[in-house]
C-alpha cells in the first residue's frame, strides 16, 4: 500500500504524512488510472476554471470536495460511475437536465457519469457557477445586520 493510499483511507482534511487535500486528490486521480481518473481530473479542471478561489478538501474517508462559502460539490468514484454530488443541488436551476441521480431528496442532486459519457461542459460550468452564487448568497443572508443606532456624542 502506498503512502497516498494509506492517507486516503484515513480521511479527514489532511492525510498521513501531512498530505494536503489537493495532494490526496492528485493521488486518487493517479491511483484510478482509468477513465474514472480522467473524468475526475476533468471535473476538477472545470471547477477551477469557473471558480479560481475554490478550496479543495478531503472528507468522509476519501471523498474529494470542492468548497467556496460552503460545499459546492463532491467527486466520488465508484466501480462503474463518477458521481458529482451538489450539496444544494435541489435549489439550483438545471435547464440542461444534467442531474440524473439523487433526485428524490430535498437538498442534494447528483450527476452520475458512466464510461463513455460526454459531459456538457458549458452546462456543467453554469451549474458550478450557480452553486457558488447560492453559497455566497446564503452566507451573505446569514450575516447579522449591524445596528442602525447612531453613537451618541
Amino acid at each position: 500500500m502506498t503512502k497516498a493510499t494509506t492517507a486516503m483511507k484515513k480521511g479527514g482534511s489532511e492525510g498521513a504524512g501531512g498530505d494536503t487535500p489537493s495532494q490526496l486528490i492528485d493521488a486518487r486521480i493517479n491511483e484510478l488510472s482509468d477513465w474514472r481518473g480522467e473524468m475526475l481530473a476533468r471535473i476538477r479542471t472545470l471547477i477551477k476554471q469557473v471558480d479560481p478561489e475554490v478550496v479543495e478538501a478531503w472528507k468522509w474517508r476519501g471523498v474529494p470536495v470542492w468548497e467556496h462559502a460552503g460545499i459546492i460539490c463532491t467527486g466520488e468514484t465508484y466501480k462503474n460511475v463518477v458521481k458529482m454530488t451538489f450539496a444544494k443541488g435541489a435549489s439550483l436551476e438545471d435547464p440542461s437536465g444534467l442531474f440524473n441521480s439523487s433526485l428524490e431528496g430535498n437538498t442534494r442532486r447528483a450527476i452520475d457519469i458512466h464510461e463513455g459519457d460526454k459531459i456538457d461542459e458549458e452546462a456543467l460550468k453554469a451549474l458550478i457557477r450557480a452553486a457558488v452564487a447560492l453559497n455566497l448568497s446564503v452566507r451573505a443572508a446569514a450575516r447579522p445586520a449591524r445596528s442602525q443606532i447612531p453613537k451618541s456624542a
